[in-house]
């Protein structure tokens, strides 16, 4: 694997794993005071659209960061929209 898409996955993985916490706290508090909905939904687009534009590059680092970081932000877009 080339050096350049070992630090694309190295990033990948810091900018998709500081989520993480966001969504336990959500998920475990059910409190979704702080999280603004209009963010997270521009957010959410905007990874579903870096999302398409690593798949038409082919560059698997932005997809699979883009997949999980979707499906995390997706998950607390929902429970924002759940929760009120």
């Amino acid at each position: 694997m080339p050096l350049l898409d070992l630090f694309g996955y190295f990033a990948a993985v810091l900018t998709t794993v500081s989520f993480i916490p966001q969504v336990w706290h959500t998920f475990r508090t059910r409190d979704v005071r702080g999280i603004s909905l209009s963010m997270y939904s521009v957010f959410t687009l905007g990874v579903a659209c870096w999302l398409g534009y690593g798949l038409m590059l082919r560059a698997w680092p932005i997809v699979v960061a883009n997949v999980i970081t979707l499906i995390l932000a997706s998950t607390i877009l929902g429970m924002k929209l759940r929760y009120r």
